[in-house]
């Protein structure tokens, strides 16, 4: 393996980048495969001629970006590709991203009926405690794979969704077709936990594993709050990128 490959020690490019991107290249291309080890720093070393604090190097950013981990006593594995959510520029078409990402998505509807808004929820949406809302719970996949699941707590606003099939159209999509409803802003948290009982049953992990959570108030154009939704996510399945402009 890469034996055919071969690094340009004489390009301003970092030898650990090329490396890294010979890596990427096998992955891509099918012929690493999720579980498939790779070669150990010494034959890697001998294979490029290159140090092994450079392939060290390589290899800790593909096990930071998710595409490899480390196993004490045994090597380095390929995982399999984490699904990439952008977090802060876009609230809309996650069902795209993972499509974007050659994966095919999927959604299950687990709750969705008028009920009451608790004391959070109220507090979120600005009503009144016991006020009428529309509560969904949807478990969502990325090749039959549950990745993340939703809770939304919906404005009244939003009653005819109870007769939309929302496995078939997307929450914004539906919200889009009323003024009243259409979000034009969303504020987001994002923070680590560990998974409970609940999310270790709906994602398939194991309690205690890593879940990223994220809570979200969305707003229509006249500031009045659409919606509270409550997302989490499995942690070792989910990569988020944040864009800022400087």
């Amino acid at each position: 393996m890469f034996e055919k490959e071969k690094i340009d020690k004489g390009t301003p490019i970092p030898l650990y980048f090329q490396l890294k991107n010979i890596i990427l290249k096998y992955i891509n291309e099918g012929n690493l495969k999720p579980g498939d080890s790779i070669p150990t720093e010494m034959e890697l070393a001998q294979i490029f001629d290159i140090s092994r604090t450079t392939i060290r190097q390589a290899i800790t950013e593909l096990v930071m970006e998710g595409y490899l981990t480390r196993v004490k006593s045994k090597g380095t594995f390929v995982q399999r590709p984490p699904i990439r959510q952008e977090y802060i520029r876009s609230v809309r078409a996650s069902h795209e991203h993972i499509r974007q990402q050659n994966m095919v998505p999927r959604t299950k509807i687990l709750e969705l009926h008028e009920d009451t808004a608790d004391e959070e929820v109220a507090e979120e949406l600005k009503i009144e405690t016991g006020s009428p809302i529309v509560k969904m719970m949807r478990l969502r996949f990325a090749n039959e794979e549950p990745i993340l699941y939703t809770e939304n707590y919906l404005s009244i606003f939003a009653k005819k969704i109870l007769d939309v099939d929302m496995e078939k159209c997307g929450l914004f999509e539906f919200l889009d077709r009323d003024d009243k409803t259409r979000i034009t802003k969303s504020v987001r948290t994002l923070s680590a936990v560990a998974a409970n009982e609940e999310d270790a049953k709906l994602l398939n992990m194991k309690i205690g594993e890593p879940i990223q959570l994220s809570k979200s108030i969305s707003y229509n154009q006249f500031g009045i709050p659409i919606e509270y939704a409550i997302v989490r996510f499995r942690g070792d399945r989910n990569i988020f990128t944040v864009e800022l402009h400087i």
